[in-house]
């Protein structure tokens, strides 16, 4: 046989090959339908697990990021775009150290200002503690923070009653106070009572024109109390008889100016300072960092809990089959005597098997996402749908068909014609 007519013959063999095959993988389908067909009932049961376990990754999923979007958004409430700055200690000789410091001024404060763009707010914090007649010979220990006007945005404070301290508070050395709302209640009876009202700080009247409250908890973080009293920054230096400041806060634009600005202004008073002085500038961005990977750690570990019921509606999946195949012995001997070979048969079984397991997951995907679209469709809350938790809740459930069906398929594949023709 010359060349071309074996070139001419292999084509023509890899073409009945290609055929044969393209046959074969679509008369398996055909019969697979056709098994379902026959047992609507058992095939839908089989997928039942598989729909509540690929729902219940989806849902999972979508509660660990509202989770995570809600614990996120509560700790940027607090200040993660501040940075707090504060004198630690240093710049003096032990001799020295008695009577020297090198605290925090205001002038620290203008020179960051004048130097570093970016900055939307900036307050000095002066605070002490004095003894506040609470009246009835109650007589409390609290705490009084002299700050500036741009406290109250830096700190996301809020004031429900009265107004905030402002610019001309500050200039005139008005001795004006916002006090918490624990103080007002504790002092005057209500918040809406205590706006108005005066008391004394060291024998001095102060007239309370606002009381205010956190828009969110501080985790800890923050140098208000539950008894706080807010005054100028102005007169509260009258009571220290000093220029020294205990912390200087100031906000960025963005959260991601925070880590850079406050290296600078650290290097920026730095500069104006002895050599030796230490000062720290503190912040929220690992406390945010911190807060995101454990919720992430935490919703990986509910998908894995939730996987578990995938892995129960496999176990589900696989005891159907086995199941399935006890059932058909005697039509998997015929098969093979006709020529079905052990391929064929493997891949008829392990077919149902993973078409039982992705419907169920589709089923599933659609049950997971109906909710949280519900919510978006009918409130003005969106939760949060990852694309991902459908990849993962599919190629799951085809994994889920494709291993716990080998068992079973492999079994069918196996079986001796001759004794499955014998089988009753």
């Amino acid at each position: 046989m010359n060349p071309i007519d074996q070139a001419r013959q292999h084509a023509f063999q890899q073409t009945l090959l290609s055929a044969s095959r393209t046959m074969v993988l679509s008369e398996i389908l055909k019969l697979v339908l056709d098994s379902f067909s026959a047992s609507k009932t058992r095939f839908a049961l089989t997928a039942l697990g598989m729909v509540i376990g690929t729902a219940s990754v989806i849902l999972v999923v979508t509660i660990g990021l509202t989770g995570k979007r809600y614990i996120l958004e509560e700790i940027q409430k607090v200040e993660t775009n501040s940075i707090e700055l504060e004198y630690a200690g240093g710049g003096a000789t032990a001799s020295e150290r008695v009577l020297y410091s090198d605290f925090l001024t205001r002038d620290d404060e203008k020179a960051v200002l004048a130097q570093l763009p970016g900055v939307m707010y900036s307050s000095p914090v002066l605070g002490m503690h004095t003894r506040i007649n609470f009246g009835g010979g109650v007589v409390k220990d609290t705490l009084v923070l002299g700050v500036s006007p741009q406290y109250q945005n830096i700190r996301n404070l809020l004031v429900p009653v009265g107004r905030f301290l402002d610019d001309e508070d500050d200039s005139a050395h008005i001795k004006c106070a916002v006090v918490t709302e624990l103080f007002a209640r504790e002092r005057f009876g209500s918040a809406d009572a205590a706006v108005g009202q005066n008391f004394e700080i060291s024998g001095i009247p102060f007239a309370i024109i606002g009381v205010f409250k956190e828009s969110v908890g501080d985790f800890g973080v923050s140098e208000i109390e539950d008894q706080t009293i807010l005054i100028p920054f102005s007169v509260a230096r009258y009571f220290t008889g000093t220029e020294n400041v205990n912390q200087i806060y100031f906000s960025m634009r963005g959260m991601d100016e925070v880590p850079d600005a406050a290296k600078e202004i650290v290097r920026i008073v730095q500069a104006r300072h002895r050599p030796g002085s230490v000062y720290q500038a503190q912040t929220l961005t690992e406390l945010l960092a911190m807060a995101d990977k454990i919720t992430t750690i935490l919703t990986v570990v509910l998908v894995l809990v939730a996987a578990v019921t995938l892995a129960v509606g496999g176990v589900g999946i696989m005891n159907i089959m086995l199941a399935n195949v006890r059932a058909r012995v005697r039509e998997i001997g015929i098969r093979k005597a006709l020529g079905a070979t052990y391929r064929e048969i493997k891949l008829q079984f392990l077919a149902e098997a993973v078409i039982i397991s992705l419907v169920g997951g589709v089923v599933g995907t659609m049950v997971g996402l109906a909710l949280p679209l519900s919510v978006r469709f009918f409130t003005d809350y969106a939760i949060p749908v990852s694309p991902w938790s459908v990849v993962i809740a599919l190629t799951a459930a085809t994994l889920v068909g494709v291993i716990f069906g080998t068992v079973p398929a492999t079994r069918a594949a196996q079986l001796d014609p001759v004794e499955a023709l014998k089988y009753e």
